[in-house]
This record gives structure tokens, sequence and C-alpha cells, in this order.
């Protein structure tokens, strides 16, 4: 009689573990196919953004190689032809006398990015680590100046700006381009520079202090390459300012051969007269293609260059 009761028991125990291995097996399987169906759903999302966001870049990409000069309405961004003539006419510019007009705005758009990159990030680091680290007399006002200069666009500051290069003689000048360049630029770098220096733990400078470094040794020695990620966007920013910008070049440059490349892409835009469109695109894509490129070389030290000043700590 117990050997029999013993045995239904193990029977029962045994269906029993046996219904609820199968009921998790159940359930397990049915969040497999869940969280399949939801990770599918999320990268048919981003696929889709991902194309719209990349759809007007073909249509570009799908002008400047399509032959002819006239716009196209049509979202179809593959070409029934392709041709490289529109990049052949916008590298090949030159003037009646032989001067080989592309290369000469090009070498000005590198000089003045280059320089403004370099005077910019010079000037936005040393002024955002003394604002970070020192307490000296009109600081706070000249925190709030910085901030209150970048409320104004530069095309309000065109006129002095003319008049003090004018002066100066550097009319037409890319130092003089410069100059501008960095204005507008620097204040922006330095409040995002500070923000950095002060996540830099002070006791790594007072160790250094107590080992007789001095502030500039601690300076270029740690804070800067510690600052590495800030300084990589800040630099990014300031070519970014200088490569792209347009109205502030077409205003102090005067001559043909002094223009940057976004002057010369709008040369191909007629104000009365036809439009280049295919000329005009395979100038934006050669335009771009510096940019993109420094984005994909300081793309390690991007995200946490523009995140980590955020919040002091």
């Amino acid at each position: 009689m117990s050997a029999n009761c013993g045995s239904s028991r193990l029977r029962r125990s045994g269906v029993k573990h046996r219904n609820c291995g199968s009921s998790r097996l159940r359930r397990s399987g049915v969040k497999h196919r869940n969280s399949s169906a939801s990770r599918l759903l999320v990268h048919l999302v981003l696929i889709t953004f991902t194309g719209l966001t990349l759809l007007p870049v073909a249509l570009v990409v799908r002008k400047a190689i399509t032959p002819g000069q006239e716009f196209e309405l049509t979202l179809n961004p593959i070409p029934s032809r392709v041709t490289l003539d529109h990049f052949r006419h916008v590298v090949g510019a030159s003037l009646p006398d032989g001067t080989w007009l592309f290369g000469r705005q090009l070498l000005n758009s590198l000089l003045a990015a280059l320089g403004t990159t370099v005077l910019g990030v010079f000037l936005a680091c040393t002024a955002a680590y003394a604002f970070s680290r020192f307490r000296f007399p009109g600081r706070r006002f000249g925190l709030l100046t910085f901030l209150v200069v970048q409320m104004f666009p530069a095309t309000l500051l065109m006129i002095p700006l003319y008049i003090i290069l004018s002066r100066l003689g550097l009319l037409s000048n890319i130092l003089g381009l410069v100059l501008v360049y960095s204005t507008t630029a620097i204040p922006f770098c330095v409040w995002m520079l500070k923000g950095y220096f002060d996540t830099i733990p002070r006791e790594l400078e007072e160790a250094a202090l107590i080992d007789g470094a001095s502030r500039l040794r601690i300076f270029y020695g740690i804070i800067l390459p510690l600052a590495r990620p800030a300084i990589a966007v800040t630099a990014l920013f300031c070519f970014m300012t200088a490569w792209n910008e347009y109205i502030l070049a077409a205003t102090f440059l005067g001559r043909e051969t002094s223009y940057t490349l976004p002057v010369l892409i709008k040369s191909y835009v007629g104000e009365y007269g036809s439009t280049q469109w295919g000329s005009f695109a395979a100038g934006a894509i050669i335009v771009s293609i510096p940019v993109v490129a420094l984005f994909y070389a300081l793309q390690k030290n991007l995200v946490a260059g523009l995140t980590a000043g955020g919040v002091k700590g």
C-alpha cells in the first residue's frame, strides 16, 4: 500500500515537474518571440529614419553626377546617367590669366579654417583655464560678457568689423578673416572648455605644485592632456565656423582670388540668370569632405567632449 502511495506521489511530482518545465519553456519562448519582434520593430524604425535623413544627401549626390544643370523635382536618388563633368568644372575653374581659381580658393579656405582653429583653441584654452581656476576681480563680468556676445548674430557686427579691418588694412586678407572668425567662435569655446576644466580635480594640480611644478607646466602637462576630448570638440567647432561661413567672407573679401570655397559655390547660383545646379551640388560635396573627415578622425573624443562638461563632479 505504501509502495503504491509512494509511486503515485512520484508520478504526480513528475507530472508537476514536466508541467512546470513546459510552462517555463512556453513563457521563455513567448518572451523570446516578443523581444525578437520588438528588436525588429526598432530596427525598422531606425532604418526608416536613417533613410529619410540621408535622402537629401543622396539627392545632392544624384544631381552632382547627373548630366545637365537644370533642377529636377524628383525623390528618386538613383541617377539614370552618370557623369563627372560637374566635378571637373568646379575643380578646374580658372581665371582668364590662367590662375587656378579653385586651388587658390581652396588654399584660402584651409588657411582661414586652420588659422581660426589654432588661434581659437589657444585663446579659448588659456581663457577658460583662468576662469575655471582663478578668482580675480571682473571674473563674473567677463563670463557674462562672453555669454551676452553669443546672443548677437555675427551679421550685426559686420559694420564695426568692416571699419576695424579697413583701418588695419586687412580687407581682402585671410588674416583679417581669421581675426573675425576667432572673434565669433571664442566666446562659445571659452564657456565649453571652462565647463570641462571644472570637472578636472584640483587635487591633481595641488599634488603637482607640491612636487615643484609651475603653473605653466601643470597647464601644458596635466590639464591639456586630460581635456583632450573637449579640445577636440572645440577645434572641430572652430574649423567648421571658418570652413562653412559665407556672409562675412563675401563681405570682407573683395577680390575673386581671395574668396573662400563657400563664396565660390554661391557664385553658381545666379540671382537673375540661370543657376548651375549640377556644379552647385558638386561644390557642396567637395566642401563637405574635409568636415566629414574631421568628424571621422575625432569621433572617439566627440561624445566625451560634448557630455563630460555638462555636470560638475
